[in-house]
């Protein structure tokens, strides 16, 4: 499903109920990011209005929706509900919620380095749906980057290589961690231990190269849960993660989001990556995300991800995704 736009703001449509009345989609990036106007978020959206959104949503891989001050987790839920089945808020951290992973910090402390949610497990998120509770007056921005045109953009020789590559992802390895730890260690009051992170060890192997599963589009697969490529030693790996990341985040493939109290952003979390900015300095910052479950990624040639360790079915079923 498709929605049209002009080059800036436009209402949009969709191919089978028509327009979505009062719901417009503003274009913020060239290549990913919109707004939507017009939209009180709720449980209860018209299945045109939901279309609309979904549609918005894959063709601009992150969407954001100003003023929804309304919504508490509970509204947030039946809301993200509508887009799908839910997954429990973490594979392993607990937050005191089944649902909603509430994310503060007090000392500039975010996810400050390029990540897709979750990769570690076989079943990879849809959807994640991020509420602004709590906004520092500066600082704390996240940046989107286009997984989609990454690969799109990539020249023929780094095609060739990346299409028939896999690469095992791990909750207890980031490349991040290693150059960040030691300025972590003296705080954590807001941020989840590695031990609590680590408690359950997941280990998955995905194809660099997924095809979506709603629109068929080609992505790249990384971020900072990837540990290793399959048949390359730990130097060759690192060095290529490099490359290769450095052609998801250039400048022109990211949207960056200054949030206000009451903002929601909505990413694909299939076709995007994602970057909490930590410098808020010791302001409090406190953001809540409902995830929407997904499917197993499946390679160009039709081969799905591969679990090395660990079982995440109590975080999402797969039999109750809809088809």
């Amino acid at each position: 499903m498709t929605i049209s736009l002009d080059r800036e703001t436009s209402t949009a449509t969709s191919p089978t109920t028509g327009p979505a009345t009062g719901v417009t989609v503003t274009k913020i990036g060239g290549r990913i990011g919109a707004r939507i106007d017009g939209v009180r978020l709720a449980g209860d959206l018209t299945p045109e209005t939901v279309a609309t959104i979904r549609s918005a949503i894959l063709e601009h891989k992150v969407v954001f929706f100003r003023g929804q001050n309304h919504l508490d987790d509970e509204g947030q839920i039946a809301f993200a509900e509508l887009l799908g089945p839910l997954t429990t808020a973490h594979p392993t951290v607990n937050t005191g919620s089944a649902r909603v992973l509430a994310l503060a910090a007090n000392k500039g402390m975010a996810a400050n380095s390029w990540h897709t949610d979750v990769t570690f497990v076989d079943r990879v998120p849809a959807f994640s749906v991020l509420r602004g509770v709590a906004i520092p007056a500066y600082g704390g921005t996240t940046n989107w980057a286009n997984t989609v045109t990454a690969y799109e953009t990539l020249p023929a020789p780094l095609k060739a290589l990346v299409d028939n590559l896999w690469a095992l992802h791990t909750n207890d390895y980031d490349y991040a961690a290693q150059s960040e730890k030691a300025e972590q260690e003296h705080d954590r009051e807001n941020v989840f231990s590695r031990k609590e992170f680590t408690k359950v060890l997941f280990q998955t192997e995905h194809p660099v190269v997924r095809v979506h599963p709603e629109t068929g589009e080609r992505s790249l697969v990384l971020g900072h849960f990837v540990k290793s490529f399959v048949g390359l030693n730990s130097a060759e790996s690192h060095n290529l993660f490099q490359l290769l990341q450095a052609r998801v985040t250039k400048l022109e493939n990211t949207v960056r989001w200054t949030w206000a109290e009451g903002d929601v952003a909505i990413w694909d979390n299939r076709a995007t990556q994602h970057y909490a900015v930590a410098d808020f300095d010791e302001q409090y910052r406190e953001v809540r995300r409902i995830t929407v479950a997904g499917d197993v990624p499946v390679s160009i040639d039709g081969e799905t991800s591969r679990v090395v360790k660990g079982d995440a079915t109590a975080y999402s079923r797969l039999d109750e995704l809809i088809s």
